[in-house]
């Protein structure tokens, strides 16, 4: 019963780990430049502090329009975000 508990537990942990940085499985070319991005996401009232781009991802860190503390994960075709935690 141990076995079962540790290995679902590091299953439920790997599939959450891969799932937050799969926002896309459109090819690079497609995806917005760097720059374009960061348009967009501070035209939507984010303040980029770090930017990321694990995976098929762009991250950043940084604060909200409401001025909250925020590590979003966008995904780089369209900039629509994927995964967002707010402090």
């Amino acid at each position: 019963m141990k076995h079962l508990m540790i290995a679902l537990a590091v299953l439920v942990t790997s599939g959450l780990a891969h799932a937050k940085k799969d926002c896309t499985s459109e090819p690079k070319a497609k995806w917005m430049s760097e720059s374009d991005f960061r348009k967009k996401v501070e035209g939507l009232g984010y303040k980029i502090t770090k930017f990321k781009q694990p995976g098929t991802c762009y991250e950043i860190y940084g604060t909200n329009a409401a001025g909250k503390k925020v590590e979003v994960y966008f995904n780089p075709v369209d900039a629509s975000i994927v995964k967002e935690e707010i402090d």
